[in-house]
């Protein structure tokens, strides 16, 4: 992919910003590149105006000539793994949306070189492992992630099968344009609220986030919708978290820091409970109690409304039986 490609911008793209001409002048030349690849091609420098390097809001005029030299991007080291077992709930030639189990984590990283959701999709007919984009240039690392759960978090989650579908589900999700509602069980007895808070990371801890931060460039804002569904006595609830935003731990630090009910048996946010039974049901559930119960979206290609229900996982639903019977469940809205 190292021949240089001139093309001339026709009377119809004038005016238009580089990264959109370009990208449109490149199809129809026959070299294929997504807006994002192309848009690392303008950050490298390989994309010019004149002779002279341009970025990707430059406005080009009818008769510009724009020279493109492109690139291949860097692909993932991970082998494929036909073993890993992977829950899918639709696939289409576009995308795939897959139930995760707790437990599995969603692609490599330290600690996890191995064994990865990554792994398993990459033994999948039809999944094409995209390259790095100027956004996110360590993207070739994740090929196909859009959003991800945490190792211990169970439930559903959108992978894009090919390049130009990443980018759009990217797309969306960026414009919070994605349904995401999750099951948590907590401690303390809930209360309904929206949490909109500052969000970024946890200036004493490498592996937190929090909510309790001043306005500063990397620090974003952060919108929860709680609901309790049940209060399993006075000393645990289930509720729905509904998110408006989807920063990362996002429900896990609100959940802590603002509603002061810390998700069960969660050994990053939560704590230990003092009380041996529910020290035990913690103890025997092993993950943080949060489960990702429905995704819904506009497909990014088809158009079609999308929507997916996941039911508690077994492991949440023991912990939930076992919370009912130390305790009066009162039950605030039916299932």
């Amino acid at each position: 992919m190292s021949e240089v490609v001139t093309l001339l911008v026709p009377p119809e793209l004038h005016g238009g910003r580089a990264d959109k001409v370009v990208t449109e002048l490149c199809a129809k030349s026959g070299v294929q590149a997504t807006r994002a690849e192309v848009q690392r091609w303008i950050a490298a420098g390989r994309v010019t105006l004149q002779g002279r390097t341009i970025d990707n809001r430059t406005p080009l005029a009818t008769g510009s000539e724009v020279r493109v030299e492109p690139s291949a991007g860097q692909t993932t080291t991970a082998k494929p793994d036909a073993s890993i077992a992977l829950d899918v709930v639709f696939e289409d030639e576009h995308l795939l949306v897959i139930d995760k189990p707790a437990g599995l984590v969603v692609h490599p990283a330290r600690g996890h070189y191995t064994g990865t959701l990554v792994h398993g999709l990459l033994a999948r007919e039809g999944f094409e492992a995209s390259d790095a984009d100027v956004r996110d240039p360590e993207g070739h690392l994740r090929p196909g992630s859009v959003h991800r759960l945490a190792k211990d978090t169970s439930g559903l989650l959108v992978v894009a099968k090919r390049p130009e579908a990443r980018e759009a589900l990217k797309e969306l999700f960026s414009r919070h344009d994605i349904e995401r509602s999750y099951l948590a069980i907590v401690h303390g007895q809930a209360r309904a609220a929206v949490i909109d808070t500052p969000h970024g990371r946890h200036p004493k801890s490498r592996l937190r986030f929090t909510s309790l931060l001043e306005p500063g460039p990397s620090v974003r804002r952060a919108v929860t919708r709680v609901e309790p569904l049940e209060l399993l006595g006075t000393r645990a609830s289930l509720v729905c978290c509904t998110l408006e935003t989807g920063r990362t731990h996002q429900i896990r630090v609100h959940l802590a820091e603002r509603s002061q009910t810390p998700i069960f048996a969660d050994p990053l946010y939560g704590r230990a409970p003092a009380d041996p039974d529910l020290r035990a049901i913690a103890e025997a559930l092993g993950r943080q109690a949060l489960h990702a119960a429905v995704l819904g979206f506009v497909h990014p290609v088809t158009r079609a409304a999308m929507r997916w229900e996941s039911a508690l996982p077994a492991d949440m639903s023991r912990a939930l039986d076992a919370l009912r019977a130390c305790g009066e469940s009162q039950l605030r809205r039916p299932k």
